[in-house]
């Protein structure tokens, strides 16, 4: 791709997060990641290009060993003209949201990651005409902490998402808490699932984004910028699940549509189109934690109809989020048993100093550092190898805690459809479609402290303002819908 020769106008703003800033075209289906800095704070463009390209070489030798080949897109890193770099910039600044504007585009450097455009991904070129919709899902972390470390009960009860959704509400980043719970997500139960999709359409926070072509139909631009109208949603998605305009309009066929799409979601979440050594890499078995989340407004439906237990079905192995989890599952000590080991590579490299590249802690991050991850021993041996492969592990497992799902589905009529496409379908359509996973950068190692002390906010703001309320509530629900057992004696 020749991107010295576009015009910046041909390019859009597309969004960011903390550490970049990304940048679509208006017609080809790439989109152009920058670095990002506070001001006054810029990086060299050799210490810019070594950063990317730890970067690409994350997600091509680490992270595609547990997601796929199909499924991760590491992308290039490209060197663009100067003069165009800060042309684009000063055209999407006034794009931005005010909340990212304290740090600046790297416009020193020119180099740039070049990846596909997920949004608009087209997998057959059969469709390459044909409208496109993608929905990005957040899904957070799919288990409850099994780890004898953790030193709180409440920990091994309810999951970190639905104590965490408490304190952002207080703290005024969100209006209410959502009733998504990844547990019902990652559960498996196509009931539960559907659930937890209809929760995060009701609530989306910045979980779920939903895209037309391209253009963020759905979902939250900023934490102040939520569009939640089912029924504009509905219009948009009426010619992609009902194209022969059969359904009248109104509540009765924006809830028919809304109930297609979770459908659509559902299917695709479960299906299998990648194999990777990594998804058969044993990691925990998912059977040893519990299975559901006590805050979860299904579970909490479900006590109050008089039932205690949840079907469990289970994720099929080939599934993008049953990699997801497996991965996340690499957090075994829970942050609580985990600080600890930090604190020892720390004071070594307190010493030693010298020993950081060693570490392989910046990277690079290669088939080696991989490697070194397969070691799923709990056993401490009291050694910094230990220690640092632990805390590796964590930084994985948070990386794909925070990661993003990718759904891209296309309409394709019967005869176009074969085996070697998959294919979803609903009442009236049927879609191609292609799953994919990003946001994969790795969590930076000094991240971790925030972590260990945010863990500790989470727990006892939750303990402290909402255990203590609903406690008496949901213990007498358990005794109205205690079985009464009736014992008779012979008179």
């Amino acid at each position: 791709m020749e991107v010295e020769k576009m015009d910046e106008n041909e390019w859009k703003y597309h969004g960011e997060g903390n550490q970049s800033l990304v940048v679509s075209h208006c017609q080809r289906c790439v989109v152009l990641r920058f670095l990002k800095s506070p001001p006054n704070q810029n990086k060299t463009p050799e210490e810019i290009l070594h950063h990317l390209q730890n970067i690409v070489d994350f997600g091509k030798h680490v992270m595609k060993q547990f997601f796929g080949e199909n499924y991760v897109h590491h992308g290039e890193i490209i060197q663009l003209p100067l003069d165009f770099v800060r042309q684009l910039c000063l055209k999407i600044q006034p794009e931005r949201p005010e909340c990212r504007c304290d740090k600046d585009m790297d416009t020193l450097s020119g180099y740039a990651m070049c990846l596909p455009n997920l949004t608009r991904l087209q997998t057959f070129r059969f469709a390459e005409h044909r409208p496109i919709l993608c929905i990005e899902i957040k899904p957070k972390c799919g288990f409850i902490p099994f780890s004898s470390h953790v030193s709180q009960e409440i920990k091994h009860k309810v999951c970190r998402y639905c104590m965490h959704q408490h304190l952002k509400v207080a703290n005024g980043k969100w209006k209410r808490p959502s009733k998504y719970c990844p547990l019902d997500l990652f559960s498996g139960n196509k009931q539960r699932m559907h659930f937890a999709l209809k929760s995060l359409l009701q609530e989306a926070q910045n979980n779920l984004k939903i895209f037309k072509n391209g253009e963020l139909i759905y979902g939250c631009k900023d934490d102040q910028d939520c569009v939640s109208d089912w029924n504009e949603l509905a219009c948009h998605l009426k010619p992609f699940f009902f194209p022969s305009n059969g359904l009248v309009s109104g509540p009765h066929c924006t809830r028919t549509i809304v109930k297609e799409l979770i459908h659509v979601i559902t299917m695709t979440l479960l299906s299998s189109t990648d194999t990777c050594r990594a998804g058969d890499m044993k990691t925990v078995p998912i059977s040893q934690g519990r299975s559901y989340c006590e805050a979860s407004a299904f579970n909490k439906e479900l006590v109050r109809n008089g039932k205690h237990k949840l079907e469990s079905s289970g994720l099929p192995r080939g599934c993008l989020l049953y990699k997801t989890l497996q991965a996340q599952m690499l957090d075994m000590l829970d942050i609580e048993g985990l600080y600890p080991l930090y604190s020892r590579v720390e004071q070594y490299l307190e010493e030693f100093p010298e020993e950081r590249s060693t570490l392989q802690i910046d990277g690079p991050y290669n088939e080696a550092f991989y490697e070194k991850l397969l070691d799923l021993s709990l056993e401490d041996d009291g050694t910094v190898a230990f220690a640092l492969t632990k805390v590796q592990q964590y930084r994985i497992a948070m990386t794909a805690k925070d990661c993003s799902i990718m759904i891209a589905l296309s309409p394709c009529l019967q005869d176009e459809c074969s085996e070697q496409r998959p294919v979803v379908l609903t009442s009236k359509s049927r879609f191609t479609f292609s799953v994919s996973v990003l946001d994969l950068d790795l969590k930076p190692y000094e991240s971790i402290p925030h972590q260990y002390k945010l863990d500790g906010e989470i727990v006892n703001y939750y303990l402290k303002n909402v255990q203590a309320k609903e406690d008496p509530v949901m213990s007498n629900l358990f005794k109205e819908n205690e079985d009464c057992t009736l014992v008779l004696h012979k008179v």
